[in-house]
Order: C-alpha cells, then structure tokens, then sequence
C-alpha cells in the first residue's frame, strides 16, 4: 500500500512537472501567422510547418488563411492584436494595403515579419524571410532554354511567350526581372521571339496567381498568333499557370512528347509534378518552404530573447519606405529527373502522391 502511494504521489508530481513546462512554454506568447489562401497548396505548406515549428518553441500560434480576401486579411489581422498577439508573420495578399493595420501592430509593441511577400509601403515591417527570387527566374530562364535546346534544338528562333506574376506582389517582379537578365540577350540576338511581342509586367501579369486567367491568356495568344506557327516554350513564374495554360496547349493539339512545349514553374505542387512525369510541364523551381517555416520560426524567437536574429541581406529589398533586413534562402531547379532524389527523399512529397 505504501508503494503503491509513493507511486501516485511519483505520478502527480511528474504530471504537475509537465504541466508547469506546457503553461511556461505558453508563456512566451501568441504569434499571428497570416497566409493568403488555401487554394495554393504550399500556403497550407507554409503555414501548418510554421504552426508546428513555433509550437514546438514554445509559442501559442493562431494560424488565418484569407482567401485572397483582402479585407478578410486585414480583419483576420487586427483580431490577431486584440488577441495580444506579439509577433505577426505576414503573407500578404496584396503588400501595399497594410499600412494602417501595421501602424496599429507597431503601436501594441507588436514586431512584423513580412513572409515570403515584400510588405510595402510601411515603416513598420522589421524583417522579412522568403528565398532568393530573382534567382528564381533565373532558374526559370536556365530551364526553359535547356529544354529548348534539348527538344527543339534545330529550330531558331524559339518561338516563346511570357506570363508574369500578380503585379500586386513583390516577387512577382523579382521573378520577371531575373527571368529577362537570362532572355533578353536571346532575345537581342534573334535567337528567341516573342511572337506575340508581349513583355513586361504591365502586359504579361497574372493577377492574383490564377490559373483560370493564365489559359484564358494562352488561348487568345494562340489564336491570335499561332495559327500558322508552333509555341515552342512558355515561360511561367508559378505551377498554378502552367497547369492552366499546358490546358490551353493541350485544347489545340499539343501533346506530351517532341512537340510540347518548355513550360517552366514553381512551387513543386504535386499537381504539376505529375504534369512533369506525364511529360507536360518541363521543370518547377523548388523552395523548400519547411526550411523558410524554420529559418522565420528562428528568427522570431531570436527577436522575442532580445537578440540579433540571422541575416544575409540589407540591401536588396526596399519597400518603399526602408530597405528591410532580410534572409534570404536558396532555390532549387527541378526537372524530372531530380524529382526522386530532391522531392520523395527530401519527405517533401509522399510517393504515393505522385501514383
């Protein structure tokens, strides 16, 4: 009977020991994590390895998805202040409509990480974590000319069209720029053409990242201007375009094979990689959003000991207002045959998925 009452009293003391570590780990706070929509698989990604990373630091998290609503994000965001939230990590919707909410962030005390997407506009951004993005078109740009050499080598000029980004997002134009660093001397050399003679971001934009206006795009750029001609190559800044516009390539006749065209992309979505082993879209551009999760969850927590968090960057991305320290995290180009060794084995994507 005596053993079994120490053993109780062991077990009591164990748990009120485990429940004084939990409401301690609680007490460093609520952090606000903001994402744009549910539509886009890797914004789930970001968001669910962000919950998980902060919690496991000790923090409360209270995660809003806003469905490309940008009212609802600015709503979603002041609750997250009332609620006394002492950190915010913002995917913006559109980076230049928060400029109130963040004054009233900065007057609670509160600090702001821009996520992925520059926040314009704003004094009130301290810091800002996303991968290195005119790198990324840079990736795009080497990609679809390796493709165009590899399927269409014997034909100059490539015949090639552009699609942007959302003008309302930052990186958008971080995409476009490093895409056209590669291109444009092509371009100059008669090497590619733009048949339809569309470029820069005021014409070949995407508003919102939507798929549905990317096809609606690429059939009027093929009936306009592909009657009597191949696209060899379509440039796409985002898996959701090229799955819309390898949907208009596929309602004209292009099939898998040696007359597809070189449609590049981003986000390695599960979607697009079986696109690429069926042999439709050519290449994505992974960013390991589990590693950005990490490396912003690290930052916060630096921040909120009063410590310097790491960064990489001071100069690249002004806002507007200031230039905001920045961590920068490297991309990485896949094409089929990376899919295995840098997709399955990394534990980003199951291989059932891909069944």
């Amino acid at each position: 009977m005596i053993n079994r009452r120490l053993f109780l009293a062991s077990v009591v003391a164990a748990a009120a020991a485990a429940t004084a570590g939990v409401a301690h780990a609680e007490g460093k706070g609520l952090v606000g994590l903001a994402m744009p929509n549910k539509s886009s698989t890797r914004w789930i990604s970001d968001g669910e390895s962000m919950a998980k990373e902060f919690a496991g630091l000790g923090y409360d998290v209270d995660l809003q998805f806003a469905e490309d609503d940008i009212p609802t994000q600015l709503s979603q965001i002041e609750n997250m202040l009332t609620k006394g939230a002492k950190v915010l990590v913002i995917a913006s919707i559109d980076g230049t409509t928060l400029t109130d909410v963040l004054q009233k962030a900065h007057d609670a005390g509160a600090k702001v990480f821009a996520y992925d997407r520059l926040i314009r506009g704003s004094e009130n951004v301290d810091y800002y974590t996303t991968f290195d993005n005119f790198k990324v078109g840079v990736l795009q740009a080497d990609s679809l000319v390796a493709g165009l050499k590899e399927r269409f080598g014997s034909v100059k000029p490539w015949n090639v069209e552009l699609f942007g980004g959302s003008p309302d997002d930052n990186n958008a134009f971080f995409f476009y720029d490093g895409a056209m660093s590669v291109l444009q001397p092509m371009i100059d050399k008669g090497e590619i053409a733009i048949v339809s003679g569309q470029m820069g971001m005021d014409k070949v934009g995407t508003l919102r990242w939507d798929g549905a206006v990317a096809q609606a795009r690429m059939d009027n750029l093929l009936s306009a201007n592909y009657t009597d001609k191949k696209v060899h190559g379509v440039l796409s800044p985002y898996d959701g375009l090229s799955r819309g516009i390898i949907s208009s390539l596929k309602g004209v006749g292009y099939a898998p094979g040696a007359e597809m065209p070189i449609v590049t992309g981003q986000d390695a979505e599960v979607a697009s990689v079986k696109a690429m082993i069926a042999g439709e879209q050519y290449s994505t551009v992974f960013k390991d959003t589990r590693d950005l999760a990490k490396t912003t969850a690290s930052m916060v927590d630096a921040v909120m000991q009063g410590k310097e968090p790491e960064i990489n960057d001071t100069k690249t991305y002004d806002n507007g207002k200031k230039v905001v320290p920045s961590n920068l995290l490297v991309p990485h180009s896949v094409g089929k045959d990376d899919i295995q060794k840098m997709l399955v084995e990394s534990g980003y994507i199951k291989a059932e998925e891909l069944q």
